[in-house]
């Protein structure tokens, strides 16, 4: 079986408090904090479980950040030695001590990492990615496209190795216009690739039979954005939920949904780096045709 799960345990607190996320104003209590350590160790030994000979690839996709949490970072440690991972990855604001990726496996584990110069210095930031390097863990860095992180995108591209992909998340709302969307580009080639929303409806999506969502509780949906539950991994079947679905949403204008659209081929520009978002370097040098509109 050769299966990408998009995991999102309850876990929704963040030690940053970003304008525009309405996750950074929460605060887990002690039980909340206690049903998300179970369940993701409960998701940890289902993985476990599964056929050595299985290809499953993890990303974490947590509403906060989770490395902040030592059971993250021990499961992600874990998760990485194990034969049926190809990549287990997470999103993360990288504030979190990294001691624990010297244990992991650095041919499986990844990091998605964004950059949020309203929080962190660029000092501690380069630090942490330096350690990463030193462990050869692969990673991204991102920045949100805000007019007003212009300037910080800029130095944290130019501080960076020439070889790590730093990729802007477009604020589709701001509209921004072409000058703008040269300068975005200027820092990152594929900036126009994530500045659009994909006609959806009807069309073939791997989410679904390629790729999943499972919840803290095991409930399996196509991707983040459909809410229809397709079944629960803990069940003994849970296998007869994977088949090829038509999309049901208008458009899709998210990189961890729109990837797995069948006709944008977009395996061909990231490959083996789909889930912590670095694409291959052909991609980024223009060699691979992207998708029109």
């Amino acid at each position: 079986m050769r299966l990408d799960i998009l995991y999102r345990g309850p876990l929704a607190s963040c030690n940053y408090g970003c304008e525009y996320c309405p996750f950074a104003k929460r605060k887990d209590d002690r039980e909340a904090l206690a049903l998300d350590r179970a369940q993701w160790q409960r998701f940890l030994g289902w993985v476990g479980a599964q056929p050595p000979t299985d290809a499953i690839g993890v990303l974490v996709t947590p509403w906060g950040e989770a490395l902040i949490r030592r059971w993250y970072r021990e499961g992600l440690t874990e998760l990485s030695h194990l034969p049926q991972i190809t990549r287990c990855a997470i999103q993360t604001n990288l504030s979190a001590p990294l001691d624990w990726v010297a244990e992991a496996n650095p041919e499986r584990l990844a990091l998605w990492c964004t950059y949020h110069p309203e929080w962190t210095s660029e000092a501690a930031f380069l630090a942490q990615c330096r350690i990463l390097d030193q462990h050869g863990i692969a990673y991204s860095v991102g920045v949100v496209g805000q007019r007003e992180h212009e300037a910080a995108a800029r130095a944290i591209r130019a501080a960076l190795p020439a070889n790590t992909y730093v990729w802007i998340n477009a604020v589709k709302a701001l509209g921004y216009a072409p000058d703008e969307i040269a300068l975005w580009r200027s820092i990152d080639p594929l900036f126009e690739l994530n500045n659009q929303r994909y006609p959806s409806l009807g069309k073939a999506c791997g989410a679904g039979e390629r790729a999943i969502t499972v919840d803290g509780d095991g409930a399996m949906r196509r991707c983040h954005f459909i809410s229809d539950v397709i079944g629960n991994i803990y069940d003994a079947d849970w296998q007869r939920a994977l088949a090829p679905r038509p999309c049901s949403q208008l458009d899709c204008h998210c990189h961890i949904g729109y990837v797995h659209l069948d006709y944008l081929e977009l395996g061909k520009v990231f490959a083996t780096g789909l889930l912590e978002r670095v694409p291959t370097p052909e991609a980024r040098a223009g060699g691979v045709r992207l998708p029109v509109l």
